[in-house]
């Protein structure tokens, strides 16, 4: 035996091992959880699997079936899911990725797996249309079988979980695609449904790949901050546990801290440093109840014990104890001034409480006598009106993701009828939601509403506890406008549906408007000529164009005709080239320093390669407007329509979106900026107005630092004044710098960048 060969086997003895022991480690997870014993079965899929996917191995080296292992064992360890799940976690890619089909799996394990498999395979197709995004084309056909089998989403939220685990395998765009994914869609569900847990974790790995030196810096000062909030907790915690004990209470508390994506979504939000961020820690008291039926006035005992002992919030109590969160989330919170000063949360819970809001769905299984498939009413709900928006034929990718999204990141309100029955809406919901919520027609002829029997419009947002009668109109009709003012997810979609079947038949009049106008002009139909109408009147695409036609928004004439015949030129528009200001350059160079020519991500074009942002090659880029970015920013490339590549700061939203729907459009970007350059950041500032307090302003900036102010606006109030500041600045290092100084003048109360 060579040495070669010597290396094989024992590489395949290692690899045995390895397998071998994780599924071990499986077997043993299921028999010490509360589910009957079906080890046979489980066995079954697993060797099964092991055959389908003999010789295939992950970007990280390691055989194939560890993920799927791996995918069983977060369903059986950290959702506390049963054999039927685990098999098809252990057979989820078996379908997608050889040559067995869903009938092999139904005719070997069943019906029942085989539909949780087949809901997880990936699908080609075109829901959307031929230049949609597959993953929203794979996201619908997820949620189709989710309203059959809850198990679908609950697996592949585990198998989620474990590619990002091992993301650091995968290239660049590739990590931004599926963290952008996983922000945009499975960590909202996982809250959703429950999955506290796993939703933190997702969102932390996210943010680990999308912004790596932010996500370092942030656990870097929570290391170092460590003592001190546990000598907080340990003295804030003493005379708790003294009364508890004296209460007769079985009870453990615990820390909680604030997930490094959750702080940084609030240094963003907030403009704050990590060291103004005053509600890192918070307290979490978890109780087994004396009697479980009276587990709720327990809660409010142990809030009233904690009250003789410090001082609360009064408009910081959260009562979800008697008013659950739509994904079944039970707790008291309490914010309490520590003797140190500081305010701190208090998250109070029973046992059962706490496991639901670690585990979330799977967990209510643990305090069922039987399973059922109709664990939770406001889930089912949830459930439901995804299959509402499922039904609407057609809809766009972008729109679908949005109004799915509209209902997974909702908190709740609760809304009277007149008639005394209560709704749940998600807060933010207006008079037309409610209205839609009821019934479709009502919605469609909605005029107004009374709202705690006063008249109110159609775009009031309703408040917890108001009682609404919805007033109607059979001459009233649905309005474009209506989508501005609609926040549900249902009154959206079937917005969207009434307008598409109504520009549909406007569209076939135009159609025949437009037929009847070549015919007179005796010119024969072509595509060719309708994209130069299209470019003429600056109208994205054909169907808009027949519609503007049908609604007489568009007149042909004989403008139309000059076009067809090419005699007249088109305005073309849709996206903003970058011309950067240029500052100074080397004496030796005399060529141009920006280039002008657009690069082309055409069928050649390598993705894997990140675009490097220099000051020669910034005008080969499109800057869209919507976030911005400068250099120091993550940032990431878009190819759009056009084969155009657009920058993004990784964190904007319409990029959150781009990566959710069109990920295999993503490519890497990093800056390679030498400060020759400048661009355009605007600061705002508000504070307490007095005399010389611009004069504090613009000498910090222009005489100290030497930053070129290109406009300043200022206006004041009642002693109150805000501004904005226009400047010319090189990096985003400048601008945390100018922020930093002005934030140390006197009577500026408010810092931050808005442009």
């Amino acid at each position: 035996m060579d040495d070669q060969e010597l290396k094989n086997k024992e590489r395949e003895q290692a690899d045995n091992k390895m397998i071998t022991d994780a599924f071990n480690h499986l077997i043993d997870t299921y028999l010490h959880s509360s589910h009957r014993r079906k080890v046979d079965i489980i066995t079954k899929a697993f060797n099964f699997a092991r055959q389908a996917h003999k010789g295939v191995r992950r970007l990280s080296g390691e055989p194939y079936i560890m993920h799927p292992i791996a995918v069983a064992q977060i369903a059986c360890e950290e959702m506390g899911l049963g054999s039927t799940s685990i098999c098809a976690a252990l057979l989820h890619d078996v379908v997608e990725d050889t040559d067995y089909t869903t009938e092999d799996i139904e005719n070997i394990f069943g019906p029942k797996i085989a539909q949780i498999v087949d809901g997880l395979t990936k699908i080609s197709g075109g829901i959307f249309g031929d230049h949609a995004s597959a993953q929203a084309e794979n996201f619908k056909k997820l949620l189709l079988t989710m309203s059959d089998d809850i198990r679908v989403i609950l697996i592949k939220i585990c198998d989620r979980l474990h590619n990002m685990r091992t993301l650091d395998s995968q290239p660049k765009n590739k990590q931004y695609k599926i963290s952008g994914e996983t922000l945009y869609i499975y960590a909202p569900i996982a809250n959703r449904l429950g999955l506290n847990k796993i939703k933190t974790e997702l969102e932390d790995l996210s943010f680990k790949f999308e912004h790596p030196e932010e996500y370092d810096r942030i656990i870097k000062k929570l290391s170092m901050t460590e003592k001190e909030r546990q000598d907080l907790f340990d003295k804030f915690t003493a005379p708790v546990k003294e009364s508890l004990d004296k209460m007769g209470f079985k009870y453990h508390i615990k820390a909680r801290v604030k997930s490094p994506y959750s702080i940084w979504c609030k240094m963003q939000n907030k403009h704050v440093t990590f060291e103004e961020i005053y509600d890192i820690l918070a307290v979490r008291i978890i109780f087994t109840p004396k009697d479980r039926n009276d587990e709720i006035n327990e809660c409010f005992q142990i809030y009233v014990a904690l009250n003789q002992i410090y001082k609360s919030h009064p408009d910081r109590l959260r009562d979800w104890v008697n008013h659950p969160k739509a994904n079944g989330y039970q707790a008291l919170h309490a914010t309490m001034m520590s003797k140190q000063g500081k305010w701190i949360e208090v998250q109070i819970r029973s046992d059962r409480m706490d496991d639901i809001a670690e585990q979330g769905f799977a967990a209510h299984w643990k305090y069922k006598e039987h399973d059922s498939t109709d664990e939770d009413t406001e889930l089912n709900k949830w459930l439901g009106t995804i299959k509402e928006i499922l039904d609407d034929p057609q809809p766009d990718a972008m729109d679908f993701l949005d109004s799915i999204k509209l209902n997974l990141f909702a908190t709740e309100i609760f809304v009277f009828t007149p008639k005394g029955e209560v709704k749940t809406m998600p807060s933010g919901s207006t008079v037309l939601d409610f209205a839609f919520q009821i019934h479709t027609f009502l919605g469609s002829h909605c005029i107004g509403a009374k709202v705690n029997h006063k008249l109110v419009p159609l775009s009031h947002k309703l408040q917890s506890g108001d009682q609404v009668e919805v007033l109607s109109s059979n001459s009233q009709h649905v309005q474009p406008s209506w989508i501005n003012f609609v926040y549900t997810a249902k009154a959206r979609s079937k917005i969207q549906a009434i307008l598409r079947r109504d520009s549909r038949e406007q569209q076939n009049t135009g159609e025949d408007i437009f037929k009847q106008w070549l015919k007179d002009k005796d010119i024969q139909a072509s595509p060719d000529i309708i994209d130069k109408l299209c470019k003429y009147h600056e109208i994205k695409t054909h169907e808009q164009f027949f519609i503007a036609v049908g609604k007489k928004v568009v007149i042909l004439g004989d403008g139309d005709t000059e076009v067809i015949s090419e005699k007249k030129s088109s305005p073309i528009s849709g996206w903003k080239r970058f011309v950067p200001f240029i500052g100074k350059k080397k004496k030796e160079d005399n060529t141009q320093l920006v280039s002008d020519e657009l690069l082309v991500a055409d069928k050649n074009f390598n993705k894997k390669i990140p675009c490097v942002i220099s000051e020669r090659t910034i005008g080969m880029y499109v800057f869209p407007t919507c976030c911005h970015p400068i250099p120091g920013d993550d940032i990431l490339g878009f190819i759009d329509s056009k084969h155009h590549v657009e920058i993004h700061k990784r964190s904007c939203t319409t990029a959150n979106k781009l990566k959710a729907s069109f990920g295999p459009r993503i490519l890497d970007a990093v800056w390679d900026m030498h400060r020759q350059l400048y661009f355009d950041a605007t600061i705002e500032v508000k504070g307490i107005d007095r005399k010389g307090i611009l004069h504090d302003v613009t000498e910090v900036i222009s005489n100290k630092m030497n930053i070129n102010i290109h406009k300043v606006s200022f206006t004041a109030d009642e002693g109150i004044f805000s501004g904005q500041i226009e400047l010319r600045i090189h990096d985003r290092d400048d601008v945390k710098t100018i922020i930093g100084r002005l934030k140390k003048v006197d009577d500026l109360k408010d810092v931050r960048q808005i442009l």
